[in-house]
């Protein structure tokens, strides 16, 4: 079984995850099965910098900026984004180390090419 820290190096193909690292990683599916969250969270990875302002970010949508709000509030509470009030803007970037998570745990073992295919 895997262990809350092993979740990031251990693809599902290989070992079953443990309760606690399944709980953690379906919240941080659970976040970005929402098409707003999915879309914010593009945005800010690709933002110049790595890091983008709220102001950045609420004139894609067509979702009031509470709304906004919500969404990276949720995207925060999951650990897949960082963020930090800077006067009267906050900032927000991803945090690297949730997506190795999510990413490794879907990886797959390269499988060698056949001979002849």
């Amino acid at each position: 079984m895997l262990g809350p820290d092993s979740a990031c190096c251990a693809p599902m193909v290989r070992e079953p995850l443990g309760e606690e690292a399944a709980a953690e990683l379906s919240r941080m599916f659970k976040a970005l099965s929402d098409p707003v969250r999915l879309r914010l969270l593009s945005l800010i990875a690709s933002h110049e910098g790595g890091e983008a302002c709220v102001c950045d970010l609420i004139g894609p949508f067509e979702v009031s900026q509470p709304t906004i709000s919500h969404h990276l509030k949720v995207l925060r509470e999951t650990g897949l984004v960082g963020s930090e009030r800077r006067g009267t803007w906050v900032y927000y970037w991803v945090l690297p180390a949730a997506l190795e998570k999510l990413s490794a745990l879907l990886r797959t073992p390269t499988v060698p090419a056949q001979a002849g295919a």
